[in-house]
């Protein structure tokens, strides 16, 4: 039978590894977005900047890969998340209208991040890169379902169309909500049913 004194030091352990580990994950996405190669960047680094040793990092993670796939990862799910809240809360069309200008918020805060993956093996982001495509993707089939945007332009020449626009006002030196604004109203006004030949 434990004892309130071991019970409380187990649950100083727990609460001291769970800050642990997020201060390892934030250390990881800053060396990220600082353009740090990820060939330079060693477990070693990871746990100096996160002030933590070596061990644990590690112990909670397995390798620097499967850490970085755990960081980014992370930043990519609650974006997805927001993606289908959205299909449940308002119509398609909607939905697409309010998501891209944070798609594009979230993009031009993390390209350098996805810019220094994009050559390992991360299972994790890549299956959150996935769900949000489909997300994206049942937006755009349920607002064209909904007459929403033209049937003239088929489903995938539209995904082509937002992921161009996004990444490259995302990657523009003069990226803004401003500048992110008038490339959605030109997208979606290019998109209207009304503009269909």
């Amino acid at each position: 039978m434990s004892t309130p004194s071991a019970d409380r030091g187990d649950t100083r352990r727990r609460a001291d590894a769970v800050r642990n580990r997020e201060r390892v994950l934030d250390a990881t996405r800053a060396l990220l977005a600082d353009g740090a190669a990820t060939t330079t960047i060693t477990v070693e680094t990871i746990a100096r900047r996160a002030g933590v040793g070596g061990a644990t990092v590690v112990r909670t993670f397995g390798s620097k890969d499967a850490l970085i796939d755990v960081a980014v990862a992370g930043l990519l799910e609650p974006v997805v998340e927001r993606a289908r809240a959205l299909l449940t809360e308002t119509n398609a069309g909607d939905a697409l209208r309010r998501f891209l200008p944070e798609l594009i918020a979230f993009q031009s805060s993390h390209w350098a991040i996805s810019e220094q993956v994009g050559n390992l093996d991360l299972p994790a982001t890549t299956a959150q890169r996935d769900a949000l495509t489909r997300a994206v993707a049942e937006m755009v089939q349920r607002a064209l379902d909904d007459g929403a945007i033209r049937a003239d332009i088929d489903p995938t020449t539209t995904m082509i169309l937002i992921r161009e626009t996004t990444h490259a006002v995302a990657r523009s030196s003069q990226a803004s909500p401003r500048l992110a604004e008038a490339y959605i109203s030109v997208l979606m006004d290019g998109l209207h049913p009304d503009r269909q030949t």
